[in-house]
């Protein structure tokens, strides 16, 4: 049986970004969204970042997840290659423990947007849920994933209330 076509292309600026980025995986993977993760450098590899980003489109992908750190200027280059959604992970490390990363992330000229989440493994998992949310304007399948999770969300925010509740009588 042949793999479904990637909807959603996460890119990260090296290696040692596969770990945060792979909490977006495993949101992506919970909505049953077919993915594609790899590695290409803003920097290090600009032909692949670009030939990636350029051809997004055509191989079927509708959101890209891009991240990075230090610099971080993977998600910009991205979105400056594609029409396509790109939102952008800023990896935490480095001197200033992200905050570069995010910055330069958030601080997009008018014209080439990057929907930017938290740093590091938060952000990547909220990525994946806006990629979700994204797909799910045109998927009821994924929609209705989407409704059930935040129901389920909400449950255990009412099973710790009352928890706590309990506890204060």
């Amino acid at each position: 049986m042949a793999k479904a076509k990637p909807r959603v292309l996460l890119l990260v600026g090296s290696a040692s970004d596969i770990p945060v980025m792979k909490k977006a995986v495993a949101v992506l993977n919970e909505f049953g969204i077919e993915n594609e993760l790899t590695i290409a450098s803003a920097h290090r590899s600009p032909e692949r970042a670009l030939k990636l980003a350029a051809g997004a489109e055509k191989r079927g992908i509708k959101v890209i997840i891009a991240g990075a750190g230090l610099a971080a200027h993977l998600a910009g280059v991205v979105a400056a290659h594609t029409s396509l959604p790109v939102l952008g992970v800023p990896m935490g490390g480095g001197p200033l423990q992200g905050l570069d990363a995010l910055l330069s992330t958030v601080q997009m000229p008018p014209g080439v947007p990057v929907g930017t989440v938290a740093i590091g493994e938060g952000g990547a998992a909220n990525a994946g849920l806006l990629a979700a949310r994204i797909l799910g304007l045109s998927d009821p399948v994924i929609a209705k994933k989407l409704t059930a999770h935040r129901a389920r969300m909400a449950a255990l925010v009412e099973e710790a209330a009352a928890a706590v509740e309990a506890d204060g009588k």
